[in-house]
């Protein structure tokens, strides 16, 4: 049988890994809008959204350890899995759509469905809901971020 860690780890390497797969070919248009002067952190975005990935993954793993193959548990997993979906589908989307707020809106929910996943978490691992914690402290700057490049570039909002 293929140890959990594997598994979660794939499969989260795999939702990432096919956004950069499913990206429209509209990244010259968000290349080309106006950014805020303090956005000087871009290049490791990237980086950035890496570790928060295996610190999800690490929290799902913790949390299906506990109990694992609980229908609690599995409903959990379908939680982390949600959140990450909507996690990947930000760029996709908001480049299909060549619109902000589009980015803005799947950023909104992200961090509701994010919250809710901590919330949920917290009672069988505090390590797990920490390990959120990347997540939900990065998704508001980030949202925070498309809403300053919505005032830059009225006309791509």
């Amino acid at each position: 049988m293929i140890p959990s860690g594997i598994i979660i780890g794939a499969v989260t390497f795999l939702i990432a890994l096919g956004s950069f797969l499913i990206t429209p070919r509209d990244v010259k248009w968000f290349a080309n809008l106006s950014r805020p002067r303090w956005l000087v952190f871009e290049p490791l975005i990237p980086i950035i959204w890496t570790v928060i990935f295996i610190c999800g993954a690490a929290s799902a793993y913790i949390v299906w350890e506990k109990n694992p193959g609980g229908i609690i548990t599995w409903l959990l997993m379908a939680l982390y899995l949600l959140v990450e979906i909507i996690t990947v589908a930000y760029i996709p989307t908001m480049l299909r759509f060549r619109s902000l707020k589009v980015g803005e809106i799947l950023g909104l929910i992200g961090l509701i469905s994010g919250v809710v996943l901590a919330i949920c978490v917290l009672p069988i691992s505090l390590m797990a809901a920490l390990l959120l914690l990347p997540y939900l402290v990065w998704t508001p700057i980030g949202t925070y971020t498309t809403d300053e490049l919505k005032e830059l570039n009225p006309q791509d909002a």
